[in-house]
């Protein structure tokens, strides 16, 4: 039995293979083709349209956190991660977009996302937790590098302070904190100059 190909825009035929199909070649060039270039290349250039706004307005998002950032005085690197989220959130949204502009339906690529979201977002939840009281500690500054703070047990000159821990110095020795600690629980700060507000 010879494999059947319904016609060229629904599959290829492999190579060797002896294919039939259901229009014949001259017939699909100068009718069917036209037709459906006709009814896509709108599509296609709409989705193109929308992908090169959002691409745009990600880049200017990606500006604008930058420059307001660096004006409120907020540290560099929290800058650097807002800027880039933004700008894969509306580079995300944009495709999304653009496939719903195509045609195709969208609803399964969202909800997959979003159970995607959650799943890592729940596999990851300490990291997230010390992620984002990086930020929140880089923002507010409750203390400052060359303070020493006690939290918990954990006392020592504070050394540097990343997005994921806060490293202290005592006698020699390092420690890393978690910044999940040290925004959950309370903190002494034994010298320095802290901001109090």
């Amino acid at each position: 039995m010879l494999p059947k190909c319904v016609g060229l825009s629904r599959g290829a035929c492999v190579l060797g293979a002896t294919c039939t199909f259901s229009l014949p070649v001259k017939e699909y060039l100068t009718e069917a083709l036209p037709k459906q270039a006709a009814e896509w290349l709108p599509r296609i250039g709409s989705a193109v349209l929308v992908l090169f706004v959002f691409w745009l307005l990600a880049i200017v998002a990606r500006k604008v956190v930058r420059k307001g950032g660096a004006t409120a005085g907020i540290d560099s690197s929290v800058i650097n991660l807002l800027a880039s989220s933004a700008y894969l959130a509306l580079m995300v949204i944009g495709l999304v977009t653009a496939l719903g502009t195509l045609g195709i339906d969208v609803s399964a690529i969202v909800a997959s996302l979003g159970l995607t979201g959650f799943a890592v977002g729940f596999a990851l939840k300490d990291s997230i937790s010390n992620l984002l009281s990086g930020v929140l500690i880089l923002i507010h500054r409750p203390f400052d590098v060359g303070d020493t703070i006690k939290v918990k047990s954990f006392e020592g000159l504070v050394s540097t302070i990343d997005l994921r821990y806060t490293r202290l110095e005592r006698d020699g020795e390092k420690i890393l904190v978690p910044n999940s600690l040290l925004f959950t629980n309370p903190i002494s700060i034994l010298s320095g100059s802290a901001n109090e507000d």
